[in-house]
C-alpha cells in the first residue's frame, strides 16, 4: 500500500497528522450543538430554526463525499488534502464572521465540502503511504478524532460560550488548520494522479439527492414539531432515489459509489457490519449528555466530565490494538469485542441519578476502550483486501456509509426515546425513557456480530501479523 518512490515516514507521525484534521472537523460538528442557543439569539431567531439551517453541513458532505475518490485520483490525494483543509478553514472564517443567518449557512456549506473531502481522503493518504504490516497502528490513531470529537466537543463549546462568544468556535479551527496545512506540507510526500478517468455524474447527482433525502429526513423525523409526515415524506424521497441510483451504479462502468466492491468480502462485512455497530456508536453523544442533563439533572459541566471518561477509555485502545490483532486475528477480535461494545453500551441502561460516580466512569471507559477497538478492527480490515487502483473509489464508498450510519444512530436512538415517552404518557423524558434507547441502539449494535462471523478465519493475517 505504501508508495515506494515516496520517502520513508513514520507510521504513527503520519497518522497523526492526518487525525489532526479530522480532529478539527469532528469537534467542530459537535460543538455547534452546545453554542447554537447563543448563536439563535444573536441572530434574532429560534434554535429549531438555526439547527435546521446547519443540517446544511451534513448535506454537504452527503453531496461531495461520493465524489471525494475520483476528486483524489484526478489532483492527487495530498494535494485534495490540503485543499480541503483549506476550504474547511475558509468556511470556518465565513461562519465566524457571519453577520447573518444567510451568510451563516452558507459558511457551514463551504465548511461542509472541505469536511466531505477530509475524511476519505485523509484515509486514502495513510492507506497509500503506510506499509501493510504497520496499517493498523496507524488506523488506530487515526481512529481516535471519531470517537473523542463528539464527546469533547460539547464541553467545549459549552466553556466558548460561556467566557467567551460563539464566534470562536469557528475561529478556533483556523490556527488548528494552519498546523495541519503546514505539516501535511512538510510531512507527507506528494503523489502523481492515478488518472483522468470522466466524473460520474448522473451517479453523483441520484445519489447526492438520494444521500440528502435520507440524512434532511431523518433529521425532520426527530423534531416532532413539524409532524412525522414531511420527514417520513422526505425519507420516502431519499430512499427513491437511492434505489434509481443502484439501478444506474449495475449498468455504468465506473459509478461514483460502486457497489461492486462490496463483492470483496472483507470490505462488504466491514460495510454491513460496520455500519450496524456505528448506529449504536453514533448514539451515544446524543443520549448520553441527554440523559445526564435532563434525566439526572446534571449541569452541562458535570454531564461533560462524565462523558469525556469515554475518550479515556478509546486513547487507551491505541497501544493495545496491534498486540491484540497479532494475537488473536480480525474475525475472532471482532466478534468478541463487538459483544463486550453490546454488553458496555446496554449497560449504560443501568444507569441512574443515584448510581455511584466511579460506576460511571470505570463504564464508560471501559466501552470507550471496545468501541475504539472495534472502530480500528473495521476500519484496518475493510482495505486488506482493495487493490491500489480502486483504493480512492473504495475509501469514497466507506466514508459515505460511516456518514449515513452515524446519523441513523442519532435517529435511532430520538425514535426510541420518543416511542417509550409517548407509551408511558409522558411529555418529557424520564430515566426509564433514556433505558429504553440505550437498551435499543445496543439491540441494533448486536446485529453486526453474526455479519462480523461471516469474515474467513485468517481475514487480515497481512495486516494483523497472527499466524
Amino acid at each position: 500500500m505504501a508508495d515506494p518512490a515516496a520517502p520513508p515516514r513514520s507510521p504513527r507521525l503520519t497518522a497523526l497528522v492526518v487525525a489532526s484534521a479530522l480532529f478539527m472537523q469532528n469537534v467542530d460538528s459537535t460543538v455547534i450543538a452546545t453554542a447554537l442557543p447563543a448563536m439563535a439569539e444573536s441572530f434574532g431567531s429560534d434554535v429549531l430554526r438555526l439547527s435546521l439551517a446547519l443540517t446544511a453541513y451534513m448535506l454537504s458532505l452527503a453531496v461531495f463525499i461520493p465524489a471525494s475518490g475520483w476528486i483524489a485520483d484526478r489532483f492527487g490525494p495530498r494535494e485534495v488534502f490540503r485543499g480541503a483543509i483549506v476550504v474547511f478553514c475558509a468556511g470556518s472564517a465565513l461562519s465566524g464572521l457571519a453577520p447573518s443567518l444567510a451568510l451563516l449557512v452558507a459558511g457551514r456549506v463551504v465548511q461542509g465540502i472541505g469536511g466531505a473531502l477530509m475524511v476519505p481522503v485523509g484515509r486514502l493518504v495513510l492507506l497509500r503511504m503506510v506499509p501493510k504490516s504497520e496499517l493498523v497502528s496507524a488506523m488506530a490513531w487515526l481512529t481516535v478524532p471519531a470517537l473523542v470529537g463528539p464527546i469533547v466537543g460539547p464541553p467545549l463549546g459549552g466553556l466558548i460560550v460561556t467566557h467567551v462568544s460563539w464566534r470562536w468556535v469557528f475561529f478556533l479551527n483556523l490556527p488548528v488548520g494552519l498546523l495541519g496545512l503546514v505539516l501535511v506540507s512538510r510531512l507527507i510526500p506528494g503523489g502523481k494522479p492515478a488518472g483522468r478517468r470522466a466524473l460520474d455524474w448522473p451517479g453523483l447527482v441520484l445519489s447526492g439527492l438520494g444521500l440528502t433525502g435520507l440524512i434532511f429526513g431523518a433529521e425532520l423525523s426527530t423534531r416532532p414539531i413539524f409532524g412525522h409526515g414531511i420527514g417520513l415524506a422526505i425519507l420516502a424521497f431519499g430512499l427513491g432515489f437511492c434505489a434509481l441510483y443502484v439501478r444506474h451504479a449495475r449498468r455504468a462502468a465506473r459509478p461514483v459509489l460502486d457497489l461492486r466492491l462490496l463483492g470483496v468480502p472483507s470490505f462488504g462485512v466491514s460495510v454491513y457490519a460496520g455500519s450496524l455497530f456505528r448506529i449504536g456508536v453514533g448514539a451515544v453523544p446524543f443520549l448520553l449528555p441527554t440523559m445526564l442533563q435532563v434525566g439526572f439533572g446534571m449541569s452541562a459541566a458535570e454531564a461533560g466530565l462524565i462523558t469525556f471518561s469515554a475518550s479515556i477509555g478509546a486513547i487507551a485502545m491505541k497501544p493495545a490494538a496491534s498486540t491484540l490483532l497479532r494475537r488473536y486475528g480480525f474475525r475472532m477480535l471482532l466478534i468478541w469485542n463487538g459483544l463486550l461494545s453490546v454488553v458496555t453500551l446496554a449497560a449504560c441502561a443501568l444507569f441512574r441519578p443515584d448510581t455511584p460516580w466511579w460506576l460511571l466512569h470505570g463504564v464508560l471507559i471501559t466501552g470507550g476502550f471496545f468501541r475504539s477497538l472495534q472502530f480500528t478492527s473495521f476500519n484496518t480490515i475493510a482495505f486488506a483486501d482493495i487493490r491500489q487502483h480502486r483504493m480512492a473509489d473504495a475509501t469514497g464508498f466507506y466514508s459515505t456509509m460511516q456518514q449515513v450510519s452515524l446519523t441513523l444512530g442519532v435517529v435511532t436512538a430520538a425514535a426510541a426515546l420518543e416511542g417509550s415517552m409517548h407509551a408511558g404518557g409522558r411529555s418529557s423524558p424520564a430515566p426509564v425513557d433514556f433505558a429504553t434507547g440505550f437498551a435499543i441502539v445496543a439491540v441494533v449494535m448486536a446485529l453486526s456480530v453474526p455479519v462480523v462471523a461471516r469474515l474467513p478465519k485468517d481475514a487480515g493475517a497481512v495486516l494483523s501479523g497472527k499466524r
